[in-house]
């Protein structure tokens, strides 16, 4: 099946279709699969073999049939080498060849449109039909970093009207012109866990939504305020789920390979630095408040079997709608983390 980019999609029955293996699959082969890595680092490497990974990823995800491979923006974090998007994503484009390439996201308030659109626009004449651009609002995580990024967290929010100047260059209608200019112009996805899904819908844009919001009741009604908002422009809704997904030959060995991310978010919370991967350890020491972070972060990520995974997704699709997921998973065992996509691009795909 050829689907433009942003065509609606039907969803049949999902709990019908079934694997080579005779496994029933919870999603329908119309819903795409596309994965985010955040280039995380590894305890005992250098940050660089963290980014040459990531490219690797992007080589057998295309392999696998993956429709997008997104990267990440994160300044100053211990754990994640991807700092600048663009040039990651140039790295990741000349070694593949069909995959769309774009980012989860480029976050507005660290830049100007106009510097966003020259990069994107150089990236789109660059490799064709290939690139999207994720934009989000999220500022740097600590008070040092806000500082070294010039931001001030009680700044009024110009979200909003910085996308709109954003879509402007890459239409060619800004009070200036970014160059290169383009044929089409490189398609642009807003990252929302609140009231970005507002901010997406009246732009008539597609939208990610991830984090807390995609456990909360209220999810489906603001969906559905998102779809209406977008179809008042005259344009087409779009939704892509964002979640950790981890899949391997049992529920408990899947588990396992969710603890490294779990770790560190838990460290993160007890002292303020979110650190490398490192491998899991039965006998790690942990206080209680981390615990609890522990089993909170496992509880967010959709993990298990093949048959596990399939469910849980069929459920999130069927509570979301969602045209499309987008898989940000990440484990120390590389080897493992490789079986995982597989496995996954066999459940939806």
């Amino acid at each position: 099946m050829v689907l433009s980019d942003h065509s609606p999609l039907t969803r049949s029955d999902l709990r019908n279709v079934t694997s080579t293996a005779g496994v029933p699959l919870g999603v329908s082969a119309d819903v795409r699969l596309s994965l985010l890595d955040r280039s995380r680092t590894r305890a005992g490497e250098p940050d660089a073999a963290a980014l040459r990974h990531t490219v690797e990823r992007a080589r057998w995800a295309e392999q696998l049939g993956y429709h997008r491979f997104w990267v990440a923006e994160h300044h100053a974090v211990p754990g994640i080498a991807s700092g600048s998007p663009p040039v990651l994503m140039a790295a990741v484009a000349a070694s593949t060849e069909t995959i769309r390439v774009g980012s989860g996201g480029i976050m507005l308030p660290n830049h100007q449109p106009l510097i966003v659109a020259e990069q994107f626009a150089m990236l789109q004449a660059l490799f064709p039909d290939r690139i999207d651009l994720g934009v989000g609002r999220s500022l740097g995580f600590t008070p040092p970093v806000r500082r070294a990024l010039r931001q001030d967290r009680n700044a009024p929010d110009t979200f909003a009207d910085d996308l709109t100047e954003l879509r402007g260059y890459l239409d060619g209608r800004g009070d200036v012109t970014a160059r290169p200019t383009l044929e089409r112009p490189v398609p642009v996805f807003v990252l929302a866990t609140g009231s970005g899904l507002a901010v997406a819908g009246d732009a008539g844009l597609p939208v990610v939504v991830g984090g807390p919001i995609l456990h909360s009741d209220e999810l489906p009604d603001r969906l559905d305020d998102y779809r209406s908002r977008v179809r008042a422009t005259g344009g087409v809704p779009y939704v892509m789920v964002s979640v950790d997904v981890l899949v391997a030959d049992s529920v408990g060995a899947a588990r396992e390979l969710a603890l490294p991310e779990a770790w560190a978010l838990a460290a993160a919370r007890t002292t303020g630095a979110f650190p490398a991967l490192e491998p899991v350890a039965t006998d790690r020491p942990l206080t209680e408040r981390q615990r609890d972070v522990v089993e909170s972060a496992i509880g967010r990520t959709v993990y298990g079997d093949q048959a596990t995974v399939s469910t849980e997704l069929a459920e999130l699709f069927d509570r979301t709608g969602a045209d499309e997921l987008l898989a940000s998973t990440s484990t120390f065992d590389r080897e493992a983390l490789r079986e995982s996509d597989t496995r996954l691009a066999g459940i939806v795909g």
